[in-house]
C-alpha cells in the first residue's frame, strides 16, 4: 500500500489494488453557523469544491471517500446545506463513485446520499485500509490496519521568540494501543500493528492544535494513540519529525 499526500487539498490518495482518494471534514454550511454567532462570511463551498475537483483531476482516483462531517450544522440541517449539498454531491457523482463515513455533524445526511454510498459509522475496510470519521470506537474489522481518520482537524503550531512562525494543517500518524482501542487479539499480533493517520480538515476554516489533542484527547482514537511514537507530516507529505521533538521545540521557542 502506498500513500500520496496532496497538499492542494489537503487530500490523501491510498493506492493498493485500486486508488482511493480520502478527504475529511468538509463542514459545508459552516458559514451559516458562523453568521449565527456574529461572524459573516459569504459561502466558500464553490471554492472548496473546485479545490476538490482539482485534486480528483490530478490523481484520477477510482473512488472518493468522505471521512465524515460533510455538513456542519447540528442537530439541524441549515438552509444553506439544503441549498448547496444536492448540487455539490451530484457534481461529484458525475465524475467519481462516492462513499461517506458519517460523522458527528452528519445528522440527517441520509437524505443526501443513496443507501449504497453510506458506510457504517464505526468505519469500514476498503482495499486493505480502514476509514473512519473518528468520533467512535472503530469496528473490530479495522484491527491490524492503517486507520485513516477525520474528526480531529490537526493543526501544527511552531513558535519562535516573537510569536507563531509556522501554522499549518498537518497529518498525525501514531500506533494504537490495542488494549485501549478494544481490538480483539486472536493471535496476540494483528491488533498490535494497528495505527492511525489523522487527516487535516478539508475546510480551511477548521483547525485544532495537535498539542491540545494530545493533552486533552476527545475521541477513542486520540486517547489510544501511542503519543511517544507519533509523527507529524505537512499536507504535502513533508515529514516534520516526531511529535515529542516538535512539542519540545514549540515549548522551548515559545517560552
Amino acid at each position: 500500500m502506498m500513500l500520496e499526500f496532496i497538499g492542494e487539498g489537503p487530500a490523501l490518495l491510498v493506492c493498493n489494488t485500486i486508488h482511493v482518494l480520502a478527504v475529511a471534514d468538509l463542514h459545508l454550511g459552516i458559514e451559516s453557523d458562523m453568521a449565527r454567532h456574529g461572524l459573516y462570511f459569504r459561502s466558500r463551498s464553490r471554492e472548496r469544491m473546485s479545490r476538490l475537483e482539482e485534486c480528483i483531476r490530478k490523481v484520477a482516483p477510482d473512488m472518493l471517500v468522505l471521512l465524515g462531517d460533510v455538513k456542519h450544522n447540528v442537530p439541524i440541517t441549515s438552509r444553506q446545506e439544503y441549498q448547496e449539498l444536492p448540487g455539490i454531491l451530484d457534481r461529484l457523482r458525475s465524475v467519481i463513485p462516492l462513499r461517506v463515513v458519517p460523522g458527528n455533524h452528519d445528522t440527517g445526511i441520509e437524505r443526501f446520499f443513496s443507501e449504497d454510498e453510506i458506510l457504517p459509522r464505526e468505519g469500514a475496510v476498503i482495499d486493505g485500509a480502514g476509514y473512519v470519521h473518528g468520533h467512535m470506537y472503530p469496528a473490530p474489522a479495522l484491527s491490524g490496519r492503517l486507520i485513516i481518520s477525520g474528526h480531529h482537524h490537526p493543526m501544527i503550531n511552531l513558535r519562535d521568540e516573537v510569536g507563531c512562525s509556522l501554522r499549518s494543517p498537518a497529518y498525525l500518524h501514531a500506533p494504537l494501543d490495542p488494549c485501549c482501542i478494544r481490538f480483539p487479539l486472536p493471535d496476540g499480533q494483528g491488533a498490535a500493528k494497528s495505527r492511525v493517520l489523522f487527516m487535516p480538515a478539508f475546510n480551511e476554516l477548521s483547525g485544532y492544535d495537535i498539542a491540545r489533542t494530545v493533552q486533552e484527547p476527545f475521541s477513542p482514537l486520540s486517547r489510544c494513540m501511542r503519543t511517544g511514537e507519533a509523527e507529524v507530516y505537512l499536507p504535502d507529505g513533508t515529514f516534520l519529525g516526531p511529535l515529542s521533538v516538535l512539542e519540545e521545540h514549540g515549548a522551548d521557542q515559545g517560552s
